[in-house]
């Protein structure tokens, strides 16, 4: 490689930009960061070229017209707006510059919504002044030095047009989707515009010299997104309000409609093998497909070769192209229960990428051989052009082997099912004694009829689904290992063993359904999985699981390798699903270059990247499954609006100082027993024991309690259920006396004992 002349300007990369940002001071405009820089006139195009680059993977963000920040630096203080709370409840806030927002999403520390004497509680739609800082994990969070207002964000609701032509503002009201949002905002006629009533829209709280601190706050509408009618509604709101776009931009639509069919160039023919793929009934895209073989090496008696073959998306999705950046900026694909926002277009997701039956498609894909007892003893990766020789449901899988077999599975039962399922009861001998963790965290289906939601129901889980679940694991195992083999960095699944203070909180909670938990011995997968097990024949079998996975942490994407808790494993990537997860791509691309399968490998550009990719993605990930949360929610309140009134069976699932949360065995909807409905009793949150306690007779609503309850109320539009208690609670534990009371609760307020005051 021939050396850079003596006085040639040094090439501009991102990172070179990125610092000369922060030594700015983490804002600056373009000029500032080129005198930074030192560059001269020759490759300002490039720099111009590289901020825009920045800005569209979310690695800059501007602040005005020239001015760019940097999306991961702030000031150690600064004004904020309080725009959004994550899913459990804690708000989040963003850094209000002259001219617009910057910087992450920023968590409030616990507590500081009710910290500031004398005033009311800060929430959505506020302005604080705030320090910034990091807590134990590195994460920023901010801490209120004052309240300064009412902040610009924008609100998403429902329009209720005022139809009492007395009313005193005319106009209507805007009901936030927010479901923890009190309040509605009151719009003035003449700041309506063009919305009707039953509109989703936008809103800005309008500051007014006339509101009171607890008075009705204004707002101007500006944006109408929808109809509440729209069968989809719950899905647009979820949608608009975690910033998920479901449309692609027409350079990204361009790309996808000018992708060619795959040839055999530069590819091995496994279009002689069987491969099929087996999905969900309902499955959108199939990116996937698998095949195994009795091994025919005298060496290896009683083992299997079986391939997994995934969709080359890489071989559509170039890198720096307008759909490598769409699919950046998306993360992954968001599946809602009634509609998909997918990541790549649908002309690739659905067709080209898609491993559709009898149609020839382009494959990344692995050859593993076990041993008779699970084991895996080798691996080989091609890319290859394959033929998929049927697709088929879980359900159609499961009744073929079940000896059910239809017309399109009888064919394929004896040469290709019977094989696959003998494979899988190999490797699952192994997966045994491996011991990953074995929570049952049932799933729910939403049913539909012309639109509208008809009922809920259980999706019943076969061996199909587990033998293609271990077989992609395998897939993803030999990823990782492939690429560390080769020396080349990947980005990780990692999943680290849970904290400290959770495995207290669970040690706390074990007794109160007669079960413990031994201090001072490791923290493993098969530990958990023993009190799983112990539970199968507990009544609180259900909370139980409920509250091992609460205490897991959280998986995310890295380019550092910590292992994998939760599957017991020492190294592990994603590499299945390119069509709906950016981190698979990463790992094909990565592939590609590691085994010299191609010149549409990962870059040294690319690779430089990671840390900020796996940051990006673990991010967008969090987003995606919050917005499917909050758009289940509100399908089932639209389900059960009808039924307010009605009884049902239901279990404590949370126990708060303000009530309970229950959770319906019928829908699996999860609603609030407010305090209040719990009778005349003053009750005392018991965290360490996980229940509600009757101050005078120490009677007691615990965690994992079945109830009967009455539904009080069910709100569409922010997915929010009210109940009311019926059960009697349960009676005091034994031994149990009255004490004096350090904190009382009556009616979902605090009480000071020695006043008798309520403290707001």
């Amino acid at each position: 490689m021939p050396k850079r002349p003596p006085h040639a300007p040094e090439p501009l990369t991102r990172e070179r930009v990125l610092e000369a940002l922060r030594k700015a001071g983490g804002k600056a405009q373009k000029r500032d960061i080129a005198h930074e820089l030192g560059i001269g006139a020759d490759q300002k195009k490039e720099l111009r070229h590289i901020l825009r680059e920045l800005e569209e993977s979310g690695a800059l963000g501007r602040t005005g017209r020239k001015r760019y920040a940097d999306t991961q630096a702030l000031p150690e203080s600064g004004v904020m707006d309080v725009v959004d709370r994550d899913p459990d409840g804690e708000l989040l806030a963003r850094m209000r510059g002259p001219e617009g927002y910057f910087g992450p999403l920023v968590r409030l520390a616990p507590g500081e919504a009710r910290r500031l004497r004398g005033e009311a509680a800060i929430g959505v739609g506020d302005r604080v002044l705030a320090r910034i800082g990091r807590d134990d994990s590195g994460e920023f969070i901010a801490r209120v030095v004052k309240r300064l207002g009412q902040s610009a964000h924008r609100i998403l609701g429902v329009y209720r047009a005022n139809k009492d032509p007395r009313a005193k503002f005319g106009g209507g009201r805007v009901e936030p989707a927010d479901r923890k949002a009190r309040y509605p905002l009151v719009v003035e006629a003449k700041d309506v515009g063009e919305a009707e009533d039953g509109d989703l829209v936008f809103a800005e709280v309008r500051v007014s010299t006339r509101d009171r601190a607890h008075g009705p706050k204004f707002g101007v509408i500006r944006e109408v997104v929808g109809r509440e009618t729209d069968p989809r509604a719950a899905s647009i709101l979820a949608m608009h309000t975690h910033g998920i776009h479901p449309g692609h931009s027409e350079d990204e639509e361009a790309q996808a409609r000018a992708a060619q069919k795959p040839t055999l160039k530069g590819r091995v023919d496994l279009r002689q093998l069987p491969l099929v793929t087996i999905d969900p009934e309902d499955a959108r895209d199939h990116d996937d497909a698998v095949y195994a073989q009795p091994d025919d090496d005298e060496k290896n008696k009683g083992g299997w070769r079986v391939w997994v073959a995934i969709a080359d998306v890489s071989a559509y999705v170039t890198p720096n192209s307008p759909l490598d950046r769409g699919a950046f900026r998306r993360g992954n694909s968001t599946y809602f229960p009634d509609r998909v926002a997918p990541m790549l277009p649908e002309s690739l997701s659905a067709d080209l990428c898609s491993l559709r039956e009898k149609e020839d498609r382009a494959c990344l894909a692995v050859e593993m051989v076990f041993n008779a007892d699970g084991h895996k003893l080798k691996h080989t990766f091609v890319r290859g052009l394959m033929r998929s020789a049927a697709k088929l449901s879980y359900e159609q899988a499961q009744a073929a082997i079940n000896g059910e077999p239809n017309d399109k599975t009888k064919p394929l039962l004896d040469a290709v099912l019977k094989p696959l399922w003998a494979a899988y009861a190999c490797v699952w001998g192994a997966r045994e004694k491996r011991q990953p963790l074995e929570i049952d965290a049932p799933e729910h289906r939403i049913l539909f009829k012309d639109g509208k939601v008809v009922g809920v129901k259980r999706r019943e889980r076969f061996d199909a689904h587990k033998l293609i679940e271990e077989f992609m694991i395998m897939a993803n195992v030999c990823a990782a290992e492939t690429l560390e083999q080769k020396s080349r960095p990947l980005i990780y699944r990692i999943h680290d063993r849970p904290s400290d203070e959770k495995i207290a909180a669970l040690t706390d909670f074990l007794p109160t359904v007669n079960m413990s938990w031994a201090k001072g011995q490791n923290v493993t997968a098969g530990r958990f999985n023993r009190i799983l097990h112990l539970a199968e024949t507990s009544p609180n079998k259900e909370i139980i699981n409920e509250v091992v996975l609460r205490t897991q942490s959280q998986a995310v994407y890295s380019p550092e390798n910590i292992g994998h808790f939760g599957l017991n494993l020492r190294r592990y990537a994603h590499f299945t699903s390119p069509i709906r997860r950016y981190a698979d791509l990463t790992v094909h691309r990565a592939l590609i270059r590691a085994l010299r399968l191609g010149e549409d490998g990962a870059s040294d550009k690319e690779e430089a990247r990671y840390g900020e990719i796996a940051q990006h993605i673990s991010e967008t990930e969090r987003t995606s499954m919050a917005a499917e949360r909050d758009a289940t929610a509100r399908y089932i309140a639209a389900f059960l609006a009808d039924r307010v009134g009605a009884t049902f069976e239901g279990r404590v699932t949370g126990v708060t100082r303000f009530g309970l949360f229950i959770r319906l065995h019928e829908t699996q909807a999860d609603g609030l027993a407010p305090i209040s409905t719990l009778g005349n009793e003053r009750w005392i949150h018991d965290e360490t024991a996980h229940a509600l306690v009757g101050e005078h007779t120490g009677t007691r609503f615990p965690l994992g309690m079945k109830v009967e309850v009455r539904l009080e109320e069910a709100t569409p539009i922010s997915g929010g259920l009210v109940f009311s208690v019926l059960s009697d609670p349960e009676p005091p534990q034994p031994g149990w006396r009255k004490t004096r009371p350090g904190r009382q609760m009556r009616g979902g307020r605090d009480r000071d004992p020695k006043r008798g005051k309520r403290r707001r």
